[in-house]
């Protein structure tokens, strides 16, 4: 089995500026770099949709995923952290499942 790894990006900063090339770039290489190859959802954003306490929040996002014969929880949770802190977010998410190649 293998596992598929995404990871949810936001689109926007919290006051609405589009996060730049420069942001996303790293990301890519890192990712790259460690698993040797990347699948990126850039043309059309994905929107996603919340409910805080009867308000709604929305936010435009890319999707990163990756595949990988092992999870290392540590890794990735160290690394949404550090993803967390570069975008200035109180929360990323990450996803992971097993998948079988076909």
């Amino acid at each position: 089995m293998t596992w598929l790894v995404e990871i949810l990006l936001p689109l926007l900063d919290n006051d609405g500026r589009p996060f730049g090339h420069e942001t996303f770039a790293p990301v890519r290489e890192e990712l790259v770099d460690r698993f040797g190859g990347l699948t990126a959802f850039t043309r059309s954003p994905a929107e996603g949709v919340w409910d805080e306490g009867g308000d709604r929040s929305r936010d435009e996002i890319v999707i990163f995923e990756v595949m990988a014969d092992e999870l290392d929880r540590r890794w990735w949770r160290e690394y949404r952290e550090a993803l967390e802190r570069r975008f200035r977010q109180d929360e990323i998410v990450v996803r992971a499942r097993e998948v079988e190649r076909l």
